[in-house]
């Protein structure tokens, strides 16, 4: 089975890396696609009580496109796995979705060139930067 994987974080780019990973994925008769998330705790790291209420209020974020996106794909018959990883206040989400990647075998990691950070001029979004040189696998990057 070829296993593709999207970084999706809800930005333009990252809805035409979910595009293709269906179109990726019809071309082999077996496929499954990974669509994965990553978020960074960005509460209070002491008061464990109040970070964990922040992490949940992320999560809560994404699970509603996450439902829909898997909606998607299941209309389409293409098997699919969602998940929402959670990452370090100063850790690279990239980091995270290559950590994945490997525990799950993935063979293609899809990400758009840039996401919904701050930054709009860089060639090269920092976590998409990441994932191209750390990946194990080959990466298709959109823009």
């Amino acid at each position: 089975m070829r296993k593709i994987l999207v970084a999706y974080d809800g930005s333009l780019l990252s809805r035409k890396a979910i595009e293709e990973a269906k179109r990726q994925a019809k071309k082999t008769a077996k496929s499954e696609v990974h669509i994965v998330s990553t978020v960074k705790d960005t509460g209070p790291t002491t008061n464990a009580p109040i970070a964990r209420g922040f992490q949940t209020e992320l999560m809560e974020k994404f699970e509603p496109q996450m439902e829909r996106i898997r909606e998607e794909f299941e209309k389409e018959g293409i098997p699919i796995s969602t998940d929402i990883l959670f990452g370090r206040p100063n850790e690279n989400p990239g980091k995270k979705i290559c950590m994945y990647a490997r525990e799950h075998e993935i063979e293609l990691i899809i990400a758009g060139s840039r996401g919904l950070g701050k930054v709009k001029n860089i060639l090269l979004g920092s976590v998409s930067s990441n994932i191209v040189h750390h990946a194990e696998c080959p990466v298709l990057i959109m823009k």
